[in-house]
């Protein structure tokens, strides 16, 4: 639908993905693939700006807020940001806009009004959010705001910006406004963030993690940073996807966020990853900085000449064996992933709910060396609650959610290391998938119930001492590297950082948590 509006020419509102392409392409946005997918190149920005993104503060998000990890932009300087973006939409001879929602439960649904000067990223927050029905339309009142505006470049003296980015949140006026940058992955992250903000009042947990069924209707959930293997392990083909990042945990079970995916596509092939490959081909799917093949225009997923951070949008009906409801009930097994590029942590470990709080708040993963100038080892990343960058209030209030739910719906918790055994990154290897997957489904059956457990002297939670079909050997890292002092020596190391990066929230949690971390090094 196309209206006119006193303030701009024309405002494409909801229009479909067919629509959504052609005005795209007519407008020199990006290309189509040779299968149909439209591509986009957001250069310089191939990943979001953290250190751009705002919360305003007044009288209702002063004492609430994370201010430790969330820059404050006056009311003042707001109201001027907001009136000069407007000016900046309105000078536009057309926009596009797609009212869409948050949240597959209706009871905890969020209505959000986007609207951007470009047509690809309307696609992409269509692909993302759930459609509402024509019927949802004729009523939608949006709950949120967010007013894009990617060519827009803020003056830091009059918007109190950092720099010409930015993506500022008013939770009192439900607005967003996003600027100087056309990654689209803030457009989906501050949406995140808003839902981080409502929903614990709600008594609703709200996670940075994806989901799935098994066979026996058994719901579980996968927490992990990018890069340690969410999205892979969850778009399981025995399994049905309810969705790859971000959920909510309410009384009535768990419900996606999303009605897409965002998968990162670095290195896809149909061969390990076949359900987001097939995405990746069909028509409507937006891939974000991937090179094409300048011959036939195939995507070319190894390259990363724009950036490793390549990734795929798609609506999650492209899964074929997705759950359409986007829901399920109360998740019997959760994992936390990491990928560990120290080589310390075994490659599975089970968490007692005092442990499992405390991973939750420390979040760990580990960047490997290569991939800035001068990093020559890896390098440790704490991100609490595996999403520090989306938590409006103290990660304190997270895990004490996580730690109610689990109590009170009987979950078991493992700690996944996807990363790397028999050394550390340069000298050993990548966990294999295959046996990633093995350990990964015999925790959701339930296969390890009755095995033997060791404790982990170092960390102190327990390792079990057999898997099917994954080599006994690999479960006890430490028996994998040819130097046991050097083992030693790193895992004392590794243990450091933990409680290093625990200290700065360790008063705002129960006692039992504080101490419910490495126990040596």
């Amino acid at each position: 639908m196309t209206t006119t509006s006193p303030v701009t020419a024309r405002i494409h509102a909801n229009l479909g993905p067919a629509n959504l392409v052609e005005h795209a392409i007519r407008r020199g946005e990006g290309h189509l693939t040779d299968r149909g997918a439209f591509t986009a190149v957001t250069i310089p920005h191939t990943g979001r700006s953290p250190k751009d993104k705002f919360v305003v503060e007044d009288a209702t998000t002063s004492p609430a807020v994370w201010w430790e990890k969330n820059a404050k932009m006056s009311p003042a300087h707001f109201a001027q940001l907001r009136t000069d973006v407007e000016a900046h939409l309105h000078s536009h001879a057309e926009l596009f806009q797609e009212d869409l929602f948050a949240g597959a439960d209706p009871a905890y649904r969020l209505s959000v009004r986007f609207r951007s000067p470009n047509a690809w990223h309307m696609l992409f927050v269509r692909n993302m959010f759930i459609r509402p029905t024509a019927a949802d339309l004729k009523g939608f009142t949006p709950g949120f705001t967010v007013l894009h505006a990617p060519e827009f470049q803020a003056d830091p003296a009059r918007h109190g910006t950092h720099s010409g980015t930015f993506i500022v949140l008013n939770l009192t006026e439900r607005t967003v406004l996003i600027g100087g940058t056309r990654y689209a992955g803030e457009l989906k992250k501050s949406i995140f963030t808003v839902l981080n903000w409502l929903l614990p009042e709600q008594d609703v947990f709200p996670m940075h993690c994806s989901a799935n069924i098994g066979a026996d209707d058994q719901t579980a959930i996968f927490f992990g940073l990018s890069g340690t293997g969410k999205t892979t392990l969850s778009a399981d083909a025995s399994r049905r996807l309810i969705g790859d990042d971000e959920h909510g945990w309410s009384d009535r079970g768990v419900f996606n966020f999303e009605g897409g995916c965002y998968a990162k596509v670095i290195r896809l092939s149909a061969a390990g990853e076949p359900e987001i490959h097939a995405a990746t081909q069909m028509f409507g799917t937006v891939l974000e900085n991937v090179v094409l093949d300048s011959d036939d225009r195939s995507p070319m997923f190894d390259e990363d000449t724009i950036t490793e951070n390549t990734r795929a949008c798609y609506p999650i009906d492209y899964i074929p064996n997705h759950e359409p409801g986007g829901t399920g009930g109360h998740p019997r097994t959760v994992l936390f992933l990491t990928a560990d590029a120290f080589g310390v942590l075994p490659p599975i470990a089970r968490l007692t709910p005092h442990q499992a709080m405390y991973h939750f708040l420390s979040g760990y993963t580990a960047k490997v060396a290569g991939t800035e100038r001068g990093v020559t080892e890896p390098t440790a990343t704490f991100s609490s609650c595996f999403g520090a960058p989306f938590l409006p209030r103290h990660p304190g209030v997270y895990a004490r959610m996580l730690g109610e739910k689990i109590a009170k719906h009987g979950a078991s918790v493992w700690l996944v290391n996807t990363g790397w055994t028999g050394g550390a990154f340069g000298a050993g290897s990548r966990m294999k998938l295959a046996h990633t997957r093995a350990m990964v489904r015999a925790a959701l059956a339930g296969a390890l119930d009755g095995v033997t457990f060791r404790k982990d002297p170092v960390f102190g939670f327990e390792v079990p001492t057999a898997v099917p079909d994954v080599p006994s050997n690999l479960l006890d890292p430490r028996s994998t590297w040819s130097d046991a002092d050097a083992y030693d020596a790193q895992a004392a190391r590794l243990a450091r950082m933990f409680r290093d990066n625990f200290a700065t929230f360790a008063d705002g949690v129960d006692p039992a948590v504080a101490t419910a971390g490495p126990v040596t090094g």
